[in-house]
């Protein structure tokens, strides 16, 4: 497909557009903000620091999408690293507490930044295999997407309508399925819970500065695996969705921006962000307007509204937390099915790495940490070592 040619016009607003980059708003926002939440309350923040975080991605998003698609005149979208968050809510407490959490943070915000000022490293990690980064986010997400099994098991009258809810939306309006359950969810944590405790004073937006601890088992842990998981499940796969949308835009710039925007997040506990990929696929193509030129006005509203959003972070999260832990991983476990699904496909697609990809998917669910370092990582490593192990044995042959 050619490459489009951008109208530099004042007067070029689309409310095809402005519609499409709403809807990728709310089906980005709703479908996994509670994942966002409990991610950071799992590696130790208290309610108000995770409200914190989720303000400081969601203005981050927002600020970062208004700004790439003015400049680019491309529909450029940008969401929260939901692998990332998943990698967060899978290993837990970590040592140091949150402060180390944040550590992390900022160095995968680095990291992000780097890949895109050096683009020796982004071409280093775009050579990451497919089938073992895929067979890792596998591993990372499989215990999540088991929790909706748990709710029912556990919770079997509250859960149940949110089930419902969903299986119905997935057959009238699939791509509003989530975003249709995490509403239904919040209306059912509303209706049953006790919410006396909660105050005005408690759901006004504001943002709490942490002090960062930096270690080397947080790095390997968790800064590394997040930057991977960021670069090779959402900054790579954004691009993409703009090339195959006729939008070519030089990537490594995006990369820094993004990066840039994790890392001035990360200190207020937000969580890395990247490109979009699957809302992406909204702002960019058709449904954004037949006129591909005029479609960057999706980028900018979809980042307007993901600005408001995050100024209702503190009422999201004080009404998440009065409810059970795995009611609110069940919600983030039906959001991840597509990505489950998707992540075993593209592991298991090359025969001729799918016993790497198998050893890697099943060291990440292990989730063992050695030296302190989480089973994220060793599966990573011990899958690329395989890859090249039997090539290097092939050649020889």
């Amino acid at each position: 497909m050619t490459n489009i040619v951008i109208r530099k016009n004042k007067a070029d607003f689309s409310w095809h557009a402005a519609g499409a980059g709403l809807l990728s708003s709310f089906v980005g926002f709703a479908s996994t903000f509670t994942l966002i939440v409990q991610a950071l309350v799992n590696v130790g923040a208290t309610q108000k620091e995770a409200a914190s975080g989720l303000m400081a991605v969601s203005i981050a998003m927002g600020v970062a999408g208004i700004a790439l698609s003015i400049k680019n005149k491309m529909p450029v979208s940008v969401a929260w690293s939901t692998p990332g968050a998943a990698l967060l809510l899978g290993i837990g407490a970590v040592k140091g507490g949150f402060p180390a959490a944040i550590g992390a943070l900022i160095m995968a915000g680095v990291m992000l930044t780097l890949a895109g000022l050096c683009k020796p490293l982004g071409r280093v990690i775009s050579k990451i295999p497919s089938s073992v980064a895929n067979a890792m986010l596998a591993g990372i997400i499989l215990n999540l997407c088991v929790a909706p099994v748990h709710a029912m098991a556990q919770y079997p009258l509250y859960f149940a309508p949110v089930l419902l809810v969903w299986l119905i939306m997935l057959k009238v309006k699939r791509i509003l399925a989530i975003p249709c359950a995490a509403i239904a969810t919040l209306v059912i944590i509303y209706l049953t819970s006790d919410l006396s405790h909660i105050t005005r004073g408690s759901i006004l937006p504001h943002l709490m500065l942490a002090s960062p601890v930096f270690n080397l088992s947080s790095l390997v842990s968790i800064a590394i695996p997040l930057f991977i998981v960021t670069m090779a499940s959402q900054n790579i796969p954004g691009v993409a969705v703009l090339n195959v949308n006729g939008y070519k835009p030089d990537a490594t710039p995006l990369f820094t921006s993004t990066g840039l925007c994790s890392l001035l997040a990360a200190p207020f506990g937000g969580p890395a962000i990247g490109l979009a990929a699957i809302t992406a696929a909204i702002c960019a193509g058709e449904e954004a307007g037949d006129d591909p030129a005029r479609r960057y006005w999706a980028g900018v509203v979809c980042g307007a509204a993901y600005i408001i959003y995050g100024l209702a972070a503190g009422a999201a999260t004080q009404l998440i937390s009065v409810s059970p832990p795995v009611f609110i991983e069940a919600v983030a476990g039906l959001a991840l099915m597509g990505a489950l699904g998707n992540s075993l496909v593209n592991s298991l697609n090359d025969k001729n790495s799918r016993d790497a990809a198998i050893v890697t998917f099943l060291v990440t669910i292990g989730g063992h940490a050695f030296f302190g370092i989480g089973g994220a990582f060793w599966g990573l490593l011990v899958g690329i070592a395989m890859l090249y192990l039997f090539k290097a044995n092939a050649e020889r042959n």
